[in-house]
């Protein structure tokens, strides 16, 4: 239940997060338009080998570390999304105990739209 996370968020996953956020914004695509621009002159400065070893390492270390770092985020972003399905389903679970079969259509209707409140569903799917 969500009572059951923990709050704490270390160093690596803040750093995450971080970078993240930082390597979906345009900016960073920017970085990426702009180190192939500035390699690109540089086949008149080396040679043919030395010009593909420059930009394939350059890029493989860039991607390794980013993928690295965003694998992180999706991880902790998948336990937190199975923890709000674990509160929606336990606040299903509550609603369907409480049912009887006397109650109303327009009290069960009443809980559903502050369980669809509560969890956001009509702003999210308008969206």
């Amino acid at each position: 239940m969500p009572s059951d996370v923990d709050g704490n968020v270390g160093r690596f996953d803040r750093f995450s997060s971080l970078a993240s956020k930082l390597t979906s914004r345009p900016g960073y695509f920017a970085f990426c338009v702009l180190l192939v621009l500035i390699w690109a002159p540089t086949f008149f400065v080396f040679d043919k080998l030395t010009w593909h070893l420059l930009i394939d390492t350059v890029t493989t270390v860039i991607t390794f570390l980013t993928v690295a770092l965003l694998q992180n985020s999706e991880t902790r972003n998948e336990a937190a999304l199975q923890h709000k399905l674990n509160a929606v389903a336990g606040g299903l679970a509550d609603i369907m105990d409480r049912l009887s079969d006397d109650e109303t259509p327009e009290e069960m209707r009443r809980r559903r739209d502050e369980l669809r409140r509560a969890v956001g569903l009509e702003e999210n799917e308008s969206v």
